[in-house]
């Protein structure tokens, strides 16, 4: 019976541990760039500094809005999911900020995508 029992246990304990890492909270501090001029500039080899002047006014044409958005925080572009999207939509027609757009995003993170629960703008 113990034989049995044992492989189901240890299938449990690691489709649980799965879940429980899968929904960490994470806080982020990056830049909000559209999904359409970060797929364009991902490779370059000045991406990171490229992001940080990226213009707001970009960000918010009809093709980059529809693209959706990401935060590049810690050398890592996170893809927003649908309520981050609606998030950084709010914050781009509210900002000050002409380019480089400062992030906080909290959330969980799956796979690339953040599924935000908060997005705020950092003002220094």
């Amino acid at each position: 019976m113990m034989r049995k029992v044992f492989p189901l246990i240890v299938v449990l304990a690691l489709m649980a541990g799965a879940l429980i890492a899968q929904d960490k909270s994470v806080t982020l501090t990056g830049y909000l760039v559209d999904n359409s001029c970060a797929a364009g500039h991902a490779t370059d080899k000045t991406f990171a500094t490229w992001v940080k002047t990226h213009g707001t006014s970009c960000a918010k044409m009809e093709s980059c809005e529809k693209s959706g958005y990401a935060v590049f925080a810690g050398d890592k572009l996170y893809k927003l999911d649908d309520a981050g999207n609606t998030s950084a939509e709010d914050l781009l027609k509210n900002t000050k900020s002409k380019k480089g757009l400062k992030v906080t995003a909290e959330g969980t993170v799956d796979g690339d995508t953040l599924k935000v629960t908060k997005l705020t703008e950092v003002t220094e």
